[in-house]
């Protein structure tokens, strides 16, 4: 193989990649893609099956491009038999044609950072990811994340998905390690998982944080969804790989017995008597909360800056990996007060002279909005007020009960505009109002302003020492959609414009 793994001009032969063609041709490769649109000649082009169309369904538009190979299964060379007939493109017939462009991607483009670690789980991915990345560059490590924010870290790049396609994923990886980066962090959606977007890509550690229902309408049941997690597990993680796994779960009770039987080594982490990471208790306050742990049984203490109890859990799941891909235990443990809290989620945003703090959150789920609250609460001695609305052309069910969630959990609930996009903002926010009413014991405790920022600095207004705002829905998001137009719109920068303009700052 002729080139740098970074991206520059190279040449393979089919061979060289793992891959036969039938008949036996060898040729010579220039490139990798998924998009029929990007093959130029020289080109492999891996036709795969889709969720609503077959990539066997572009072979022909690659032919015409002059594509030197085609990956496909069984089922996408049906589909272009026609087209393949008389063609002297190499074909590539894999039984897994998912599978076998993840492992040609990861020899293609060659070496991976040095240490890859993995999370798999319903929700706390983002947060599990973060904090090992943080860890890392603690320790002095060279590291970054990769998932729902892009790649952040020691080098930056921006990502569609949280698991990318495996040509995406193998190129931006070894660009990564090109860029420096010897410690990785990478989210494992189960659609990734599913879809063998992984595979190729050799991990220390692995961790499972959490399973409730999601994407169903992708994996039909939930022993699918489950099972595509468990992949993590049960066939990409190597017999000297160690899983990381929460022990409350009943899930991840079920998995660590499964890894165990496997021959790999498991550390457990949760409040379970058996977890070798054992979170013990946990104090909170304004800012965040101390919590006290055992590690293999001996006790410690730390201060954690994050708010919410669950995000002990990831901090703990993400030292478990830490310490699972070689770093010194008593050094992740000095590393936990300095970590901070992932952008737009649970984000403390701003701090009043009397004490009170902003906090941005991406809650935009009934759901969501109600465990964001719940987590808020331990940490509030004065009033908790939230700041909802809901999105435009989206779910108008869900609208009424977001208002319920809010009234229901908050103190005072102010309800505002989110994204109206091509909807009436007004008959959004009356939506979410209808539901807040069905659950606030006082009337007073609800408040109409369309305006968000306006809302914004209402609510930023009512806050007396010991009470906490949460402005819900957008956490990270720059813009705000009106129309057609996306409007510059940080809740985090209005939040501190708010607090500073109240406080005689500016």
């Amino acid at each position: 193989m002729n080139g740098s793994a970074a991206g520059h001009t190279r040449t393979a032969m089919l061979s060289d990649l793992g891959l036969t063609a039938q008949g036996g041709r060898d040729v010579e490769i220039s490139g990798l893609t998924i998009d029929s649109r990007e093959v130029k000649p020289g080109t492999l082009f891996a036709a795969l099956p889709g969720t609503r169309v077959h990539g066997g369904e572009f072979i022909q538009y690659a032919l015409r491009m002059e594509a030197a190979a085609i990956l496909t299964d069984a089922e996408g060379a049906r589909i272009a038999a026609t087209a393949l007939e008389g063609s002297d493109v190499a074909l590539v017939i894999a039984e897994d044609a998912r599978q076998a462009l993840a492992q040609t991607a990861a020899l293609w483009f060659g070496p991976h950072p040095e240490t890859l670690v993995a999370v798999t789980g319903t929700n706390g991915k983002t947060s599990v990811t973060s904090f090992c990345r943080q860890l890392w560059i603690e320790l002095g490590e060279t590291a970054a994340n990769l998932g729902t924010t892009g790649v952040e870290g020691a080098w930056t790049h921006p990502l569609r998905h949280t698991t990318p396609d495996p040509v995406t994923l193998h190129r931006v990886m070894a660009e990564a390690r090109a860029n420096g980066v010897t410690h990785l962090a990478m989210e494992a959606s189960s659609h990734g998982l599913d879809q063998r977007r992984l595979d190729g890509v050799l991990l220390s550690a692995a961790a499972f944080s959490n399973f409730t229902q999601d994407h169903l309408d992708y994996h039909k049941t939930f022993e699918a969804y489950f099972a595509a997690k468990a992949g993590l597990f049960t066939r990409l993680l190597p017999d000297e790989g160690v899983a990381v796994i929460n022990l409350d779960d009943p899930k991840g009770r079920e998995l660590s017995q499964t890894v165990t039987a496997n021959g790999q080594e498991v550390i457990g982490v949760g409040r379970a008597a058996d977890a070798r990471l054992r979170l013990l208790a946990q104090r909170f306050d304004a800012t965040g909360q101390d919590v006290r742990f055992e590690w293999q049984g001996a006790p410690h203490m730390a201060r954690l800056p994050l708010i919410g109890g669950f995000q002990a859990e990831n901090a703990l799941l993400a030292a478990g990996l830490v310490i699972a891909a070689g770093a010194d235990p008593a050094e992740v443990f000095e590393a936990l007060p300095y970590l901070q809290t992932v952008r737009g989620r649970m984000q403390l945003a701003a701090t009043r002279e009397n004490g009170a703090a902003v906090f941005v959150d991406y809650a935009h789920t009934p759901d969501a909005v109600a465990t964001a609250l719940q987590a808020m609460r331990p940490h509030v001695m004065g009033r908790l007020i939230a700041i909802v609305g809901a999105g435009g052309d989206r779910d108008a069910g869900k609208r009424p009960l977001m208002g319920a969630a809010a009234a229901e959990h908050a103190d005072i609930v102010i309800i505002t505009d989110d994204n109206p996009r091509s909807e009436d903002p007004a008959a959004i926010r009356a939506a979410v109002l209808e539901g807040a009413r069905s659950k606030a014991d006082d009337a007073t405790k609800l408040t109409e302003i369309g305006d968000r920022a306006e809302a914004i600095l209402r609510g930023v207004d009512m806050l007396g020492p010991g009470d906490a705002l949460l402005i819900a829905g957008k956490g990270h998001e720059t813009g705000q959609v009106v129309g057609d137009d996306v409007l510059p719109f940080d809740d985090v920068e209005q939040a501190s414009v708010a607090v500073a303009a109240l406080d005689g700052r500016i």
